[in-house]
């Protein structure tokens, strides 16, 4: 069964980010919107009527709401039939997506909304526990022997924890040259044609700790959730 599939967000480079990744790798049809065009309402004025206040948003066929980027994720793998059923194996991709997302507070907000001296300082008060968490990664993907997390072929796990390796970029280019674990499993993803043809074309995130902006449709825009 094909569904009207439709992604809700912002600009920024942050929660629907993984979403986007996995929907590209799978080949299925999506249609992404800012809150401002799907709702043509601010959202202040939205938020108090989504469920639980917040984006990204999958609409599925105009009826069903699904918030919670993790569960969207679930629901893509799902509809795409690469779902892990083996529940040993599935357990162990979760903790890695769960441990992956926990690096979004405050990796995500600060590459996309800090400036100046907020910035720097965010960048050192995260940068331990980043240090921390990526050599857990790490030593998740020697363990396992396999090119990503779990396979060979990449599941919902390893997009959510590309995200934020790939972000972390933006905020320190040092911190992942320090892990070329990490740093082999980002270009093996990158790799992927479908994936590749993605992060080529997405709304490039440029002037990171001056002026944070998504250059959409050649157009530079403050990030943020107002219409630019």
């Amino acid at each position: 069964m094909t569904h009207k599939l439709e992604l809700i967000y912002f600009k920024m480079r942050a929660l629907a980010e993984a979403p986007r990744l996995l929907f590209h790798y799978t080949n299925i049809k999506y249609e992404d919107h800012m809150s401002w065009d799907y709702y043509d309402k601010e959202w202040s004025d939205v938020k108090p009527n989504i469920p639980f206040k917040q984006l990204p948003m999958l609409i599925i066929d105009k009826k069903h709401e699904i918030c919670q980027s993790m569960a969207i994720m679930t629901f893509i793998e799902n509809l795409a039939g690469i779902n892990i059923t083996e529940p040993i194996l599935n357990a162990k991709a979760n903790a890695i997506m769960q441990s992956a997302q926990e690096l979004f507070m405050p990796l995500n907000p600060t590459v996309n909304f800090a400036t100046g001296e907020r910035f720097i300082k965010k960048k050192d008060d995260m940068t331990p526990f980043l240090l921390s968490r990526f050599e857990d990664l790490e030593k998740a993907l020697k363990d396992n022997d396999k090119k990503f997390f779990i396979f060979d072929e990449p599941r919902a796990c390893d997009f959510v924890t590309f995200h934020h390796l790939d972000l972390s970029k933006m905020l320190d280019l040092s911190i992942i040259k320090k892990f070329p674990r990490l740093e082999k499993f980002s270009e093996d993803i990158m790799s992927i044609k479908s994936v590749k043809s993605y992060l080529d074309k997405r709304p490039e995130l440029i002037d990171v700790s001056v002026e944070p902006k998504l250059i959409i449709d050649g157009v530079p825009h403050p990030t943020g959730v107002k219409k630019t």
